[in-house]
């Protein structure tokens, strides 16, 4: 492998991704300015059901694109089926979240924990979200299979110029327009719709090998698909999990500053996830042709020079985030809350802390996601994503309060290290 194949394709990745999570932190930044901390905890009350439904499409569309790249290698026909079996899919499950948008988005807020005021101003936020769900799933499987599809640049360029798309409406539908909290959503509605039709010029090229046939979906492709896509499910629904106990613990502490202090913090934090999941994906495409052609050594120089990416970048983010934690936090500070400031700056500093381990999490998962072991990487991304975070969460703020929460994350990711580790040393 040549050095710069596999950073041709880390190096989009991460641009895409990190662009992807930028238009959460453009909404938290227009949304504290014209909303201020209460108009952050609905949106911070709302994250985990974009972390769901970002999830289910995410596995589904990474899944199915790794199964496409996997099968390319002995069956071609076979292979072709699985582009349009996502999407058909993805419109069935997005029912489910368009009739909770359309019927009953006032109890889908309180669920999250709404109060009254917070609902008031969440409605027409997560209404419009909860509607516009099958171009956020179908997204993912779009711009999957054009990475997968020897086009990376494609993809990174649909991500980048949707996200920017996002950020500039957010400000024209919220201030010139005057929208509030509905213009924030409806430019992120759009913004995937963007993605999509910058993603068709691929599919509409010569190079394609890709293309949609009306089809009866298949269960079985399905549950195949999603057996590889659970690492990007665990991935993107880690930090919906997270956010949704965090609130609930934080509420019960603090109240709706505390929320609000995390909303600064897990939004923050998004970015930092997105660059080692660009990593995670990006390794994906060349990992899954060495395991199919059956290049041991390949794969193994593959591994070792993404985690060593991972590590030099992981060292720049927490240098950056420690140095600028004040100055992080007074971006979203538009009301000068000092006790919002008392809980983000020291928060946001420990919680950062958590991707020394975190990086090599990501990488490592998404890299057994990508050489067919789907039962190995599941261990990895749920002990992470789910299950220690949820203990820790719950058990460190009974012995150290507020800031029992911010180490819930670098502590569960210490404890995945370890899982890791003795799943290498057996594989």
């Amino acid at each position: 492998m040549k050095k710069k194949s596999l950073y041709q394709y880390i190096a989009p990745n991460i641009l895409a991704m990190v662009g992807m999570s930028c238009y959460i932190l453009a909404d938290t930044f227009f949304i504290a300015t014209s909303q201020g901390t209460n108009g952050i905890t609905a949106l911070n009350l709302a994250l985990p059901i974009y972390g769901l439904i970002f999830a289910i499409g995410s596995m589904i569309g990474t899944g199915s694109a790794i199964r496409y790249t996997l099968a390319k290698a002995t069956d071609q026909q076979e292979a072709k089926k699985y582009f349009s079996n996502a999407l058909i899919w993805d419109a069935i499950v997005s029912v489910i979240f368009i009739a909770a948008g359309l019927f009953f988005p006032g109890q889908v807020m309180r669920v999250m924990g709404a109060d009254a005021v917070i609902e008031a101003i969440g409605i027409p936020y997560i209404r419009i979200v909860l509607c516009f769900t099958p171009f956020f799933m179908m997204n993912y499987a779009f711009t999957a299979f054009v990475r997968n599809d020897n086009a990376p640049h494609i993809a990174m360029a649909a991500t980048l110029l949707s996200s920017l798309f996002n950020i500039v409406f957010d400000y024209i539908f919220m201030f010139p327009l005057g929208m509030g909290m509905t213009g924030a959503a409806l430019a992120t509605a759009v913004s995937p719709i963007v993605s999509i039709l910058i993603c068709m010029v691929h599919y509409l090229s010569p190079k394609s090998s890709v293309s949609f046939h009306l089809m009866v979906p298949s269960v079985k492709m399905l549950i195949s698909s999603c057996s590889l896509g659970v690492v990007a499910f665990v991935g993107e629904i880690a930090s919906a999990v997270t956010t949704m106990v965090f609130n609930f613990v934080l509420l019960a502490l603090d109240g709706n500053t505390a929320v609000a202090a995390y909303g600064v913090i897990a939004n923050t934090a998004l970015v930092g996830t997105a660059i080692f999941n660009g990593v995670s994906q990006g390794l994906q495409p060349l990992a899954s042709e060495a395991h199919a052609k059956g290049e041991a050594e390949e794969k193994k120089k593959i591994l070792t020079k993404s985690v060593l990416t991972g590590i030099v970048l992981t060292v720049v983010l927490i240098g950056g985030v420690w140095i600028f934690a004040p100055q992080i936090t007074d971006v979203f500070n538009s009301e000068h809350s000092e006790q919002l400031a008392a809980y983000a700056v020291p928060g946001i500093r420990i919680y950062f802390a958590g991707f020394f381990a975190a990086a090599i999490n990501i990488i490592f998962a998404g890299f057994l996601s990508a050489t067919d072991h789907a039962k190995e990487s599941s261990i990895v991304a749920i002990t992470r994503g789910i299950v220690a975070i949820i203990a820790f969460a719950l058990i460190l703020p009974k012995f150290l309060g507020i800031t029992g929460v911010w180490l819930a994350f670098p502590a569960s990711e210490v404890l995945t290290l370890f899982v890791a580790l003795v799943i290498s040393k057996k594989n």
